[in-house]
C-alpha cells in the first residue's frame, strides 16, 4: 500500500490545503494508501526542525505531501501527486 506523507492537518483541511487535495485525488483515482504525518508546518519554519528528516531522504526537501507508492516511487507535491493519480489510474 502506498504511503501519503501529511503535515498534522492530514487530509481533514480538504480542497484548501495541499495535503487534503493530494489525498483526494489519490481517492478519487481509487488508489489505497496510508496516511503517515510528519512533524512542524510550513508557515511555522522552527516547528520543523528535526521533525522532516524522513521526508528529506525521501524526496530531497522537506514540503509534504509526498507520495511513496507501492513500488517504492517518491512523488513529492500536491500537484505532482494528483497529476500521478490521474496518470495511473488503480486498477
Amino acid at each position: 500500500m502506498a504511503t501519503l506523507y501529511t503535515c498534522p492537518a492530514r487530509d481533514a483541511a480538504g480542497l484548501v490545503h495541499p495535503c487534503g487535495r493530494a489525498a483526494k485525488a489519490l481517492r478519487d483515482h481509487g488508489h489505497p494508501f496510508a496516511i503517515e504525518t510528519v512533524g512542524g508546518f510550513r508557515a511555522l519554519p522552527w516547528t520543523r526542525k528535526g521533525e522532516r528528516d524522513h521526508i528529506r531522504a525521501l524526496s530531497g526537501q522537506e514540503n509534504v505531501p509526498v507520495l511513496v507508492t507501492d513500488d517504492g516511487t517518491v512523488v513529492a507535491g500536491s500537484g505532482t501527486i494528483i497529476r500521478w493519480a490521474k496518470e495511473h489510474p488503480a486498477t
